[in-house]
């Protein structure tokens, strides 16, 4: 299997109010189609970590390479582009525009990489919606369905690039239980039916347990998960 993300000593520092070192010799490894979470406690750097693994955050030190391409030190509208195509976020809260209708909600990140027609756009837009069961929903206003169907959209959103990775921030965080395990279910199933990869921060144990690896972090460093076990490669 290939490499679809690795990081290599990642170190971050907060500056204010005072220095403190957030992330300490972060070093790990997602192979194309695994499903991997971090897990930690509060303040343990999991979504500092994320959102550098993102590329959002750009102010630390080591190397991050996605795709086995080197993305640390590119210019900032370089790794906006390559964020929109490689990378979906789904994040603990769905941040539709309310306003707009659940399809152009989905459609939109395709319009910002500006690759397709509109028509194009709105075809895999409505693909993706009714692959994840609410190709319905499509003209609603995004403000007008439940939590867990807006949380569907989102997970729509993210896919909409078909991205090579999916990242999640507690995507199940503010769901109830049954709509928490479709989401689990659905990330199951882009992972063995797509060869998706995912890495999924969360705080849920009985998610990350049925994942195919879980990375242990405190206070800023990777105690336990980084690289896959002898055991998982043979099952690989």
């Amino acid at each position: 299997m290939g490499l679809v993300l690795k990081a290599e000593k990642i170190n971050k520092h907060f500056k204010k109010p005072v220095l403190f070192h957030v992330l300490r010799d972060i070093g790990f490894e997602v192979e194309i189609g695994e499903f991997v979470t971090i897990m930690g406690k509060s303040g343990s750097g999991k979504s500092t970590l994320l959102y550098i693994l993102s590329t959002m955050d750009t102010d630390y030190d080591g190397k991050l390479y996605l795709n086995n391409e080197l993305v640390t030190g590119k210019p900032a509208q370089e790794l906006s582009r390559i964020r929109n195509k490689n990378i979906g976020f789904v994040f603990q809260f769905h941040y539709l525009l309310s306003e707009f209708s659940v399809l152009e909600n989905v459609m939109l990140p395709a319009k910002k990489l500006d690759e397709k027609s509109h028509e194009e756009i709105e075809h895999d837009a409505i693909q993706k919606l009714t692959m994840l069961n609410i190709g319905h929903l499509a003209k609603k206003r995004a403000s007008r369905i439940s939590g867990g169907e807006k949380q569907r959209v989102a997970i729509a959103r993210a896919l909409i690039n078909n991205p090579s990775i999916l990242m999640g921030d507690e995507p199940t965080g503010n769901l109830d239980s049954y709509n928490s395990e479709n989401v689990f279910q659905i990330f199951k199933q882009l992972k063995e039916e797509q060869g998706l990869s995912l890495l999924v921060v969360t705080h849920d144990l009985d998610f990350a347990k049925r994942t195919d690896r879980i990375i242990e972090m405190e206070d800023g460093q990777i105690i336990n998960g980084a690289y896959k076990t002898e055991k998982q490669i043979q099952m690989s």
